[in-house]
């Protein structure tokens, strides 16, 4: 890609200050409205929090990993890099979008690249009803929580969850529970991309349940609806040789 006009932007802790002041002092930069780039320095979860930020813009961004897993973040390298902004390859993504309704009769709504996911609150199980499209599929899920995880985030918490590795290719999403008690052999479902999916919270008062996009919570949820937003998008930049494709792809590998 052409990257005339860079940005950069940092999360709040040392490293990432410390290389913000590196990078501008040996680059050309603009403000982050005026760039054709846009290089963010920290972690995964400062990278999740600046796409959200101008994910309207159409501004790729160039991750530079200064925390400590870095997966949607390319190897920290100050030298050469207009080279590897011009050589990187973009992978576009589509967030889910979360609508969070609350016992107090408020909605909330969220973008989340990565993965929605609602949690109990208390140290009882949480107690979900699953509809897919308007059809009820699970009447009953007793677990600790769920999510709905896209390709991108099936390596984050839904691996960790147990949930599948989806390639990026695949048009599907993960839905995975989070230590489930009954059923206790259910280990969740494959999607269509375009599939509706609405949690509903059974008896959320005595059982009160959290949902969370990404970083961004609701408590006291009593319905969540999540979707796939096709109506947006943001672009991720790799390195050619450590493209977000092969990170996933290696993952069904690791040991």
């Amino acid at each position: 890609m052409t990257a005339e006009r860079i940005a950069f932007v940092a999360a709040n802790f040392d490293a990432a200050q410390d290389a913000l002041k590196d990078l501008t002092a040996a680059y050309d930069c603009v403000a982050p409205e005026d760039a054709d780039v846009v290089v963010a320095l920290g972690g995964d979860g400062f990278m999740l929090q600046t796409l959200r930020r101008f994910i309207d813009s159409g501004v790729p961004v160039f991750g530079l990993n200064r925390g400590s897993v870095g997966f949607l973040m390319n190897e920290f390298r100050p030298e050469d890099l207009p080279k590897r902004l011009k050589n990187s390859q973009a992978v576009t993504l589509y967030p889910l979008q979360m609508i969070a309704k609350t016992l107090d009769g408020s909605t909330q709504e969220s973008v989340a690249i990565n993965e929605v996911s609602l949690l109990r609150e208390t140290y009882q199980a949480a107690k979900l009803e699953i509809l897919v499209d308007g059809v009820i599929r699970m009447p009953e899920l007793i677990c600790d929580g769920a999510l709905v995880s896209t390709p991108a985030g099936s390596t984050a918490y839904n691996l960790s969850a147990h949930g599948p590795i989806i390639p990026l290719s695949a048009e599907i999403l993960a839905l995975t529970p989070i230590s489930a008690f009954r059923p206790r052999r259910w280990r969740g479902a494959l999607l269509p991309h375009e599939a509706d999916v609405v949690f509903r919270i059974l008896e959320a008062e005595k059982r009160p349940v959290s949902a969370t996009a990404d970083d961004f919570e609701v408590r006291n949820v009593v319905e969540v609806i999540i979707r796939e937003d096709r109506t947006r998008s943001f672009e991720i930049l790799f390195d050619p040789e450590t493209n977000l494709e092969e990170r996933i792809l290696k993952e069904q590998f690791a040991p």
